[in-house]
């Protein structure tokens, strides 16, 4: 899982969080495997939109939570 570090990261406050099939992207309704904390509120991403947003969101989320690698995991599988 990547995260980006920030000087208002906010990792110790969160309780562990796994995103599950119910959690779906803003941009497309696919299955969210990407959750981007921002200042105004959370925005949640498929693998696809998160990679394509990442560059551009980097610089203001709060917290970065990516779960992509279940895709490979599960393609192993």
């Amino acid at each position: 899982m990547s995260q980006i570090a920030t000087e208002n990261n906010v990792d110790e406050l969160e309780p562990a969080y796994t995103l599950t099939a119910l959690d779906r992207c803003d941009s497309c309704g696919a299955q969210a495997y990407v959750r981007v904390t921002m200042k105004s509120g959370e925005l949640l991403f498929c693998a696809h939109h998160g990679a394509e947003f990442k560059e551009k969101l980097s610089a203001t989320a709060l917290h970065w939570h990516d779960e992509s690698d279940r895709l490979v995991e599960a393609s192993r599988n």
